[in-house]
């Protein structure tokens, strides 16, 4: 019997670090593609938002990108998306950078706001607190992964009603505690960046895969 392998569209709506998000996700083993193309996006596996540089320029640029819309669709459907760095910022309702503040997708309730620590950015690596039942570092608690940023969302406040399952979070500290990752249903986001993190980025993807 074949194992056909998941495919992953990395969004390339003009973020800078698409290309080593494929590479990692190939490594992680899957069939990877970088497009912004409407079909392609909605037909593929799992889509992966990256995203680094200031909150509104990611969102000017997922805009411009038809990338809300695109989003949107896809977890309407039933269908994952994973978000990276920006691309976990960006699913929560707005950004305040140096005073000003941008509207994000909306996914979740919360503002990212600057980090309250002495020194920033934020930038190597550090530890996290995943839950025991996190599927996205199952046999990689203990693990170190690697983070470059100044912003963060530093609380949690989506009320999810059962049937659906609780969002598992997963919290750092840099100055102030703040998300490091969370897993919503269809919804999952890291702060760090896997593609960066070596190979526990590399099994952090892997498992995210498998979830596909």
């Amino acid at each position: 019997m074949t194992v056909v392998s998941p495919s992953v569209v990395v969004l390339d709506y003009g973020s800078g670090n698409v290309h080593s998000a494929a590479k990692a996700l190939e490594l992680a083993g899957a069939r990877v593609e970088l497009t912004a193309d409407r079909s392609r996006v909605a037909a593929a596996d799992g889509l992966l938002v990256p995203g680094v540089g200031a909150f509104s320029a990611v969102m000017d640029a997922l805009n411009a990108a038809r990338g809300p819309e695109l989003i949107d669709r896809r977890l309407a459907g039933g269908r994952p998306v994973m978000g990276i760095c920006v691309g976990m910022q960006v699913m929560f309702e707005e950004g305040v950078e140096r005073g000003n503040t941008a509207p994000g997708l909306g996914e979740w309730p919360g503002v990212v706001r600057e980090l309250d620590a002495p020194v920033l950015p934020h930038m190597g690596w550090n530890t996290v607190e995943a839950p025991e039942n996190s599927a996205l570092f199952e046999g990689i608690r203990d693990e170190r992964f690697y983070f470059v940023h100044s912003y963060a969302a530093q609380d949690w406040s989506l009320e999810v009603i059962p049937p659906f399952p609780v969002p598992r979070l997963t919290w750092a500290e840099h100055g102030t505690r703040f998300l490091a990752a969370v897993e919503n249903g269809y919804l999952t986001a890291t702060q760090f960046h896997p593609e960066k993190s070596g190979q526990p980025g590399i099994q952090l993807l892997r498992n995210w895969l498998s979830t596909l």
